[in-house]
């Protein structure tokens, strides 16, 4: 077995709906996470560590950026055949439509990731919106070892996670014998539950988790996954393939138990956000032997001039004067002005610095600055790049609502967001 025989595939998604506004200007991928990363950073990063190095990831929605983060962050020298490489939607003679599910992505995009000249034997498919970190190399092992058609990566949950993911039986050999995608009724759930020696005979505490989801990370066979490809009725991968192979062929589950967070929403990307000011946080990035990588920007460090920072991340290249935060991601380039006071707040900060000149020219029309202006209070809140928040602006959700569409912000999950670009004049309340 050999880490040259996989090609990887990350799925990029389709409109991002749920993480709107974050997803109006971008791809979902390419949404920005910690301060300074990318969402497809993370099943990008735990590749290159698990030795594939050969990566396609598939698009189709506003794919602009994602793919400008790519070619600046992932360049191979001409020694190696590696490569990350976008394939966005495109109109071909095998049909002219967008991508209908997972499946129907790979198999639009199958004469470049089923290439012949690739001669792969396993092809590893990936999301692009998931927190966690993983070496994919043991997932192959057992894999091989099972004698798998397919693969699938599972971690035990608890009942009320269920609704949102693909839930599985094992056996005792860990082989899949059944797979509901986002079960809803208990007549569904209820054969799916798992006895504790499921979990506790792979080494994996319980802890009230009595159900097996699908991580939506799966290895196929070439031939397998080839095979599938050709029914015109297999559209999504955990909807229709997983379900019908599992009658025909071995399917393995590979368990496991580390961090694991689907950015699929607003409220979990702002949870998994926060949680990494966390003194221990669930997900580390500061493993020297893994690291996560990214754009190298070359930015100065950061300036923080007589302010309070508690259990926060300080991206570089930002500028903080006289301010207050609490639990708090300030991403890159952000200018926090004088005076204001941030809490449990996600700043993705700016692609640019202006000039003395811009900054003069915004005086005059009165038009804020790219930044967080003097005096203001933000709370529960997602300030994204390049917005322009003006002085003495307050952005807590008084009135605890849960959605709204503002004219130049929004409210998911009763977190206020502002767009990428927006502007916020001054004094406002919100």
């Amino acid at each position: 077995m050999s880490n040259g025989n996989v090609i990887a595939v990350i799925l990029g998604g389709g409109r991002g709906t749920r993480l709107f506004p974050l997803t109006r200007d971008r791809a979902k991928p390419s949404v920005p996470i910690a301060g300074k990363f990318r969402l497809v950073d993370i099943p990008i990063s735990n590749c290159l560590h698990s030795g594939f190095d050969r990566i396609f990831v598939l698009t189709q929605f506003n794919s602009v950026s994602l793919n400008r983060h790519i070619a600046r962050a992932y360049r191979f020298d001409s020694y190696r055949r590696g490569f990350v490489q976008i394939l966005a939607a495109q109109q071909t003679l095998m049909g002219e439509e967008w991508y209908q599910g997972t499946a129907d992505a790979v198999k639009h995009n199958e004469p470049y990731i089923l290439n012949p000249r690739f001669a792969d034997d396993y092809v590893l498919i990936l999301a692009g919106d998931h927190l966690y970190r993983m070496d994919y190399r043991k997932m192959l092992q057992v894999h091989t070892e099972s004698n798998a058609a397919i693969t699938v990566s599972v971690i035990p949950v608890r009942k009320e996670d269920t609704s949102g993911l693909g839930i599985l039986q094992a056996d005792t050999d860990g082989r899949i014998v059944n797979f509901v995608e986002k079960p809803q009724t208990e007549e569904e759930l209820l054969p799916l539950r798992v006895d504790s020696d499921v979990f506790t005979s792979r080494g994996i505490e319980p802890q009230g988790r009595e159900y097996i989801a699908s991580m939506g990370i799966y290895i196929f066979n070439r031939e397998v996954l080839q095979n599938a490809l050709q029914d015109d009725t297999n559209v999504d991968f955990g909807q229709d393939i997983i379900p019908k192979i599992i009658q025909t062929l071995p399917v393995s589950a590979y368990f496991f138990d580390g961090y694991w967070e689907d950015i699929g929403t607003i409220r979990s990307f702002y949870h998994a956000n926060i949680g990494l000011t966390n003194t221990a946080p669930a997900f580390n990035f500061y493993d020297e032997q893994a690291p996560i990588y990214t754009n190298r920007r070359h930015l100065p460090s950061t300036k923080v001039n007589s302010s309070s920072v508690r259990s926060s991340i300080l991206a570089e290249g930002s500028i903080i004067d006289d301010s207050e935060l609490d639990r708090t991601i300030v991403g890159i380039r952000s200018i926090i002005s004088h005076g204001s006071r941030i809490y449990q707040s996600v700043l993705m900060g700016a692609d640019y610095y202006e000039s003395e000149i811009a900054r003069a020219e915004n005086a005059q029309s009165g038009v804020p600055n790219v930044g967080i202006g003097r005096n203001c209070l933000i709370q529960n809140a997602i300030i994204d790049k390049n917005a322009r928040i003006g002085d003495n602006s307050v952005l807590v959700n008084r009135d605890g609502i849960d959605n709204y569409d503002g004219e130049n912000y929004y409210i998911r999950d009763g977190i206020v967001i502002v767009p990428k670009d927006a502007t916020i004049p001054p004094e406002t309340s919100i």
